[in-house]
């Protein structure tokens, strides 16, 4: 398997080079028409690597790639194995702070730099090496599982049309495992799996005051003022320990197991690295839990932004008509989006004054979060597979903080996840200078490639435990 990727591996650059420069930025409409043509690209690919099936599935937005390549030799025992991608980008903003074009694939020493190299264009090419190097290192001419491949076209818009798209598609989806492929490690030698991403969801809360703007001398101190209202709405958040303050928001949360909590100890991490990289000068968060819990395994509320009145320069003595908070909640299993919105709009409805009126704008029905057993045998086959491509002995679980479609995959299909992701912290996904070090995606490729021999090994009664 090792020595076929690294024969090889000069055709996932040429692949990866072709590839990345299609601008296919799903969230601006100038570049949709690039989307469609990264959709065609892969499907190509998806080809030329030898899958039998291969299928463009549009929807309401952009459109999605399906693949699928079936066991020749498949029997009752067989697994079905969905792979989960995206081909779409995020936007470059701002360019100005790029040191090379975001669409001309820059290869500097160990890494190689293009909007998308991570993110998830590198980390989804890597399978097509490391299939073929499964099939070269087992002498097989099908893999040994039934495999499937759906890559999105709207993850980086937040996947608008991408659970009807499961609903519509379920016949075709039916699968024994997920494997997610856009997650990464914890470092370069430290072979990690992601065991769970928070679910989302997002508010703006407006207040309204008074008609129009009045003058504060005239009427400061007499009538109630929206700005001011935001404000305490924003600091009632959180009590002094960083914990949220809405009645009901921790009933659900499921809690780190001791054992869960002693492999996330052994996570190496550098408090002070990480506030370097944050560009922040101190730590914060719910008392009691670590930096690394606190990023992955605990719920959050968060004021992403927040205004009202006068905004220009010099001053404006007023009592503003409006005033406005944003806020996201990062939600732990076992939340559920839409208890949690019930409990913000009660939050809300509690501590707005009265002559103050509101509306809450939400952002989709939100995200649902998801969570891996570590015990499970998917995640064995998985760590057996990471372990045998890094020559580790250890594969470290990690939770993830950002969210995505992962949950709405697995309650759709009804099948367990894993996440093989080789990404790095310093790899600057969604910023400027995006890059991939060459050499984790020539180590993912080796472990996809164990990987579909692992799971065959366990069959479909093995991956039920």
């Amino acid at each position: 398997m090792r020595a076929f990727v690294s024969e090889n591996h000069t055709d996932l650059l040429s692949d990866l080079d072709a590839w990345l420069r299609i601008p296919g930025i799903s969230a601006q409409p100038e570049h949709h028409e690039a989307v469609h043509r990264s959709a065609a690209w892969l499907a190509d690919a998806f080809g030329r690597t030898g899958f039998p099936t291969v299928e463009i599935w549009p929807t309401a937005g952009l459109p999605s790639v399906y693949a699928e390549w079936p066991a020749e030799d498949s029997s009752e025992q067989t697994p079905t194995v969905l792979v989960y991608g995206h081909h779409d980008v995020q936007p470059v903003d701002p360019i100005e702070l790029w040191n090379t074009d975001p669409f001309e694939p820059t290869v500097d020493g160990p890494v190689l730099r293009a909007r998308g190299a991570s993110d998830d264009k590198g980390q989804l090419l890597f399978h097509l090496l490391g299939l073929r190097a499964h099939l070269a290192a087992t002498n097989r001419s099908s893999p040994a599982v039934n495999l499937k491949f759906l890559i999105e076209g709207e993850e980086e818009s937040g996947s608008p049309n991408f659970e009807r798209l499961l609903a519509e598609r379920a016949d075709r989806l039916n699968s024994d495992v997920v494997v997610i492929t856009d997650t990464g490690m914890i470092a370069e030698d430290i072979p990690s799996a992601v065991t769970g991403m928070r679910g989302l969801v997002v508010a703006t809360v407006n207040f309204h005051g008074p008609d129009l703007d009045l003058h504060s001398g005239s009427f400061g101190g007499a009538v109630p003022n929206p700005a001011t209202a935001i404000a305490r709405l924003a600091a009632a958040l959180h009590d002094e320990a960083g914990r949220v303050q809405i009645p009901g928001y921790y009933d659900d949360v499921l809690e780190l197991r001791a054992d869960e909590k002693q492999l996330i100890a052994q996570v190496p991490f550098d408090e002070a690295e990480f506030l370097k990289t944050s560009k922040s000068r101190a730590l914060s968060g719910e008392v009691g839990f670590s930096t690394l819990e606190r990023l992955g395994a605990r719920p959050t509320a968060e004021v992403n932004g927040i205004g009202g009145g006068y905004q220009g320069d010099g001053g404006k003595t007023i009592v503003p008509s409006d005033a406005f908070v944003k806020l996201s909640f990062r939600l732990v299993a076992d939340q559920h989006p839409a208890k949690i919105r019930a409990a913000v709009e009660t939050f809300v409805a509690v501590h707005k004054p009265d002559g103050i009126s509101h509306t809450i704008e939400w952002e989709g029905e939100g995200v649902s979060p998801c969570v891996v057993g570590i015990d499970t045998p998917a995640f064995t086959a998985l760590s057996r597979a990471i372990s045998t491509a890094f020559d580790a002995d250890v594969v470290l679980p990690v939770r993830e903080g950002g969210s995505g479609p992962e949950a709405a995959i697995a309650q759709a299909i009804g099948a367990p996840l894993v996440f093989l992701g080789v990404g790095l912290p310093d790899d600057q996904i969604h910023a400027p200078n995006e890059k991939v070090t060459l050499s984790m995606l020539y180590k993912g490729a080796e472990a996809a490639g164990h990987l579909w021999q692992e799971l065959a090994t366990l069959g479909k009664l093995g991956l039920k435990g």
